[in-house]
């Protein structure tokens, strides 16, 4: 026993907190008296520390000074003085009293781990040392010193050789005696049940090729767990007042058959994550490199796992995934309950103190009994994150968790009642614009937007869009950490019916007034720098109850999208705006037009609806082409009744002449429809087909003449005859996005009112290759211009322009701008698809880049094999046979 090599198990104590400072601290006199292990069984007694004993010592008037024997050393503090052996037995005693004085000798504890004839070894217990001691330092009968003792020492320095030894030894009264360091072993015996007679465990570990037995209880056993033959579990070695070694502090660390354990994965780090168990309401550490599973786990995930103890942790391994839905924590009640809020969450800026509570907030309500019952909730039990109140009503069931049986409430959605009973002042509004996560509502009764988050919609899944209208409450939220500025946001929003929100107070239907000040047509796009919406509203005189009063109108509330010129008598309802008090028109009817647009003294007439055909198409805006084709008329896409994209050139339409342009002075037209095709009468064409040449274009085409229609001038074969000349529109040309210059050769038709119709021109067409192709246009390389490419718009290409590509032969028609000079190709068909091959650049560049970028080794001929006959390489090998036959 005296050589055994369990005693190098004792550590001595770090700078940390251990196991041994939970029962026995050498260093705190004052420490209160704890169990000690005797017989498989704890005591109470508790002995004094090295501190103590010294302090008692010193009291009783024995200094630091013994002579045993022959043996004599001074006793002093580590590195001032070392006991040596003298056979004359003289001391110091100016030096033993300097050192009992100023520097009182530290008593330290071990453990006997050798005794021979006259000597023996100590194990430190509270550092890693063995120290040499001589049985004259031993206070008492040496024959009641035994291996495993605890024992009491101060430590000095042989001054002969230097090295450290014990001195002053005595025996301590009996009480556990702990090494620091944990030791790792394997159950051997199991801990039999109550009654059986045997309680005590047996652990075995090994330690430097020596296998020990150690008992242990089931009081030893860190947690309420039962261990099995064959665990592994990690302990400290503790020695009774027998001098008995057993096992306490008995910590399970693996199974011998690893028990299954369920979770949900709840967080998730760069390399690592936290497991939520089912088991019990804790959560778990696990690595990724612990997943047997080839995709990667996510937030929420069902898994398996078994518990494993590394570095005196729990880690979870093994884990594997689960069908979504294995893991259930808790039981919700199909009950629906309701009750008030005692305690809401709070969120955001509210937050003053730091919540460890995982479920703060508090509902009462009467149970089925009719007691009242109080329950918690969190942040995830509500639907959705609005804001909660004291005192709210709400509606919520009851879940159960399965580990612990806490209840608590969940699925909380608020109560419409709550708004009557808080007394809160609930304002409506439109939803006008949506973000990220949060958006804007137009107020009825406040003239900015109020800002609102997503978070605080009542009703979930409800997709919120823009044009809902909504109820909700208002919340000032501080923005700085100074409380000096505020901002208020939307809360406890709620969806209302369509038609609910009301802006404007009916006043009065029907009112007659007259125009006193003109409505324009805002647009933010092409204006966006020239004043507020409300600069555009014209003014409406009229009598309100007997009172003069005026009302502003939006041109887009004008019935038919007629806007009504000053002077103009309308019939309109007039409302009141609630958030301003002022008047404002609307549902406005024109009755009588003023024969002047810039006085309303004139008796006015009604406006006549006329037709044309869409004569151009420009970006918001287009001209229409008059009914008897001498003229075109401007119009916005703002005054049009339908969708710009249905219309098209040579389109026919109807519409009101309105007011002249305030910068040309050309006419506008307003309530612009489209009409069926064949509704507008076109004059019938004449026989033969005529031939002549373009002399004036449209105006679309050159915007600087004065005259809409072009002019066609025939050619006639007889020089004594004159030449007649035609007028045409968008309508007399066979194709109307065909475009004519000057000069241009044509056929023609004359129609019954002397107009040219059916016009085709005669050009020359060419052919060329798709160079490029480059979104809403192209190029093509045209070789007789000298080698130049030609710009051509996408909208230029007959059939489907999505078919054409770079490489493609096309048909077409080259025309020259004569404002700028620059040809550009029209009319281009698709005429054959070439196979598309790489170019030839390419294919040099793929053969030379497959010999640099080889890395490995490479092949290179150095001389061509020849045959004997000169011929390049050998021939192919003759037959058997015929070399036999020669």
């Amino acid at each position: 026993m005296s050589s055994s090599s369990q005693w190098k198990m004792f550590q001595p104590p770090d700078s940390h907190s251990s196991p041994l400072q939970d029962i026995i601290d050498l260093q705190h006199p004052n420490m209160q008296a704890k169990q000690s292990y005797r017989n498989g069984t704890y005591s109470s007694e508790y002995p004094s520390s090295p501190r103590d004993n010294f302090n008692n010592v010193n009291k009783s008037g024995g200094g630091n000074r013994f002579s045993m024997n022959n043996y004599n050393m001074d006793g002093c503090p580590m590195g001032d003085s070392a006991g040596v052996y003298s056979s004359s037995g003289s001391t110091n005693n100016t030096s033993s009293q300097y050192d009992s004085m100023n520097h009182p000798p530290i008593r330290e504890t071990g453990i006997i781990e050798k005794l021979l004839h006259s000597y023996g070894f100590i194990q430190c217990c509270e550092r890693q040392a063995r120290l040499f001691f001589h049985f004259s330092q031993f206070t008492g009968n040496i024959e009641h010193l035994k291996i495993g003792d605890p024992v009491e020492f101060e430590m000095t320095y042989d001054r002969r050789t230097g090295k450290p030894i014990a001195s002053n030894v005595t025996k301590i009264a009996p009480e556990v005696v702990l090494s620091e360091a944990r030791v790792t072993g394997t159950v051997t015996t199991e801990v039999k049940g109550e009654g059986s007679g045997d309680n005590t465990g047996r652990i075995s570990y090994e330690n430097r090729g020596e296998c020990f037995f150690l008992p242990y209880t089931k009081d030893d056993v860190e947690g309420n767990v039962t261990l099995h033959t064959g665990d592994a579990v990690s302990f400290q070695i503790a020695t009774n007042q027998r001098g008995t070694l057993g096992a306490c502090h008995v910590r399970f660390e693996n199974p011998v058959h690893p028990v299954k354990y369920h979770g949900v994965v709840c967080s998730m780090k760069e390399n690592f994550g936290f497991i939520e168990r089912a088991d019990v309401v804790k959560e778990i550490f696990f690595h990724y490199s612990e997943t047997k599973i080839k995709e990667e786990l996510v937030l929420g995930d069902d898994v398996e796992f078994i518990i494993q103890t590394r570095n005196g942790k729990e880690v979870a391994c093994h884990i594997t995934k689960m069908p979504s839905g294995s893991v259930v924590f808790e039981d919700v009640s199909p009950e629906i309950m309701r009750g008030q809020v005692l305690k809401p969450l709070e969120r955001g800026s509210m937050v003053r103190v730091p919540q460890n509570d995982p479920l703060p907030g508090r509902i009462r309500y009467r149970a089925a009994d009719h007691s009242e019952v109080e329950v918690p909730f969190g942040d995830k039990d509500q639907c959705g994150e609005f804001t909660l109140r004291h005192g709210d009503w709400v509606q919520f069931q009851v879940a159960t968790d399965r580990r612990d049986q806490l209840k608590r409430a969940t699925n909380i959605s608020l109560l419409d009642e709550s708004f009557n009973v808080s007394g809160e002042r609930r304002e409506q509004g439109i939803v006008c614009s949506l973000r990220d996560g949060f958006g804007f509502i137009r107020c009825v009764d406040r003239e900015q937007n109020m800002f609102f988050h997503f978070a605080e919609v009542l009703r979930m899944g409800h997709k919120l869009s823009v044009g809902d209208e909504v109820e909700f409450t208002v919340d000032p939220v501080a923005t700085f950490s100074n409380m000096s500025n505020t901002r208020q946001s939307g809360i406890r929003i709620k969806h209302l019916p369509a038609g609910t929100v009301q802006f404007e107070t009916l006043v009065e239907r029907n009112v007659r007034g007259v125009v006193t000040k003109e409505a324009q047509v805002f647009n933010s796009m092409s204006s966006p720098s020239r004043g507020s919406p409300s600069d555009y509203n014209g003014t409406i005189s009229c009598q309100i109850n007997g009172s003069k009063k005026s009302a502003s109108f939006m041109a887009k509330k004008c019935e038919g999208k007629v806007v009504p010129r000053v002077g103009d008598k309308v019939l309109c309802d007039v409302y009141q705006v609630k958030r301003t008090k002022a008047f404002t028109a609307m549902s406005i009817v024109v009755q009588l037009y003023s024969s002047n647009g810039n006085s309303g003294n004139n008796v006015g007439t009604s406006r006549p609806l006329l037709q044309g055909f869409i004569a151009a198409l420009k970006d918001g805006f287009g001209f229409i082409e008059t009914a008897d084709h001498t003229k075109e008329v401007f119009f916005h896409f703002s005054n049009l009744n339908g969708n710009p994209d249905d219309l098209d050139l040579g389109g026919e339409v109807e519409y009101y002449v309105g007011r002249a342009g305030s910068g040309s002075g050309c006419a506008s037209a307003e309530m612009v429809r489209v009409l069926p095709k064949g509704t507008v009468h076109l004059a019938q064409p004449l026989e033969p087909i005529l031939n002549g040449t373009v002399t004036r274009t449209l105006r679309a085409l050159n915007p600087d003449q004065a005259h809409y229609s072009g002019i066609i001038q025939q050619d006639l074969q007889g020089q004594d005859r004159e030449r007649v000349s035609y007028e045409f529109g968008i309508m007399g040309l066979a194709c109307k996005r065909e475009i004519l210059q000057v000069g241009d050769p044509v056929t023609f038709q004359a129609d019954l009112q002397g107009r040219a119709t059916n016009i085709v021109p005669i050009r020359k067409k060419r052919r060329a290759t798709v160079d490029a192709i480059k979104g809403l246009f192209g190029f093509l390389n045209v070789e007789s211009e000298e080698n130049r490419r030609l710009f051509f718009h996408m909208s230029e290409v007959r059939g489907n322009s999505g078919e054409l590509q770079p490489g493609d032969t096309v048909e077409f028609v080259m025309l020259t701008n004569p404002r700028n000079g620059k040809s550009s190709a029209c009319n281009v068909v698709k005429i054959s698809k070439v196979p598309r091959e790489r170019p030839e650049r390419l294919l040099a560049r793929l053969r030379t880049a497959s010999q640099e970028e080889s890395a490995g080794p490479r092949v290179v001929v150095i001389r061509t094999p020849r045959g004997p006959d000169g011929s390049r390489g050998f021939r192919p090998r003759r037959p058997i046979a015929d070399l036999l036959a020669e």
